[in-house]
């Protein structure tokens, strides 16, 4: 099993920064790729961005690319979402998430993800 356990949400005023963490425990060897969600209310969860695990590989939802910036600390197991930039239709519940399995395309969809953390409130106000 895996744990995921975030961190760094909060109330920020519109074009305000965020940073979210991620850290992973439990059998982490089985990563293929870390990812963030977010689920705004009367919503459903939407991709934000992820990370294939070895090589670094970054990629983004539209809607967050040259705001959102993913990163990761190897030893650590652990996973970042810098957001810059923010929108008050940023506001959500953001998860991070971990797949375990080779997807052989980019991994977007929640069915790719086999962890989730218990998620963390993001509010953007005008």
């Amino acid at each position: 099993q895996v744990q995921l356990v975030e961190s760094g949400g909060g109330l920020v005023q519109a074009g305000g920064s965020l940073r979210l963490s991620c850290a992973a425990s439990g059998r982490t060897f089985t990563i293929y790729n870390m990812g963030w969600f977010r689920q705004a209310p009367g919503k459903e969860r939407e991709f934000v961005a992820a990370m294939t695990w070895a090589s670094g590989r970054t990629y983004y939802d539209d809607s967050v690319k040259g705001r959102f910036t993913i990163s990761r600390d190897y030893a650590k197991t652990s996973v970042y979402l810098q957001m810059n930039s923010l929108k008050p239709e940023d506001t959500a519940v953001y998860y991070c998430a971990l797949g375990s399995r080779y997807m052989g395309r980019e991994s977007t969809t929640i069915d790719d993800f086999d962890y989730w953390g218990q998620g963390t409130q993001v509010t953007v106000s005008s």
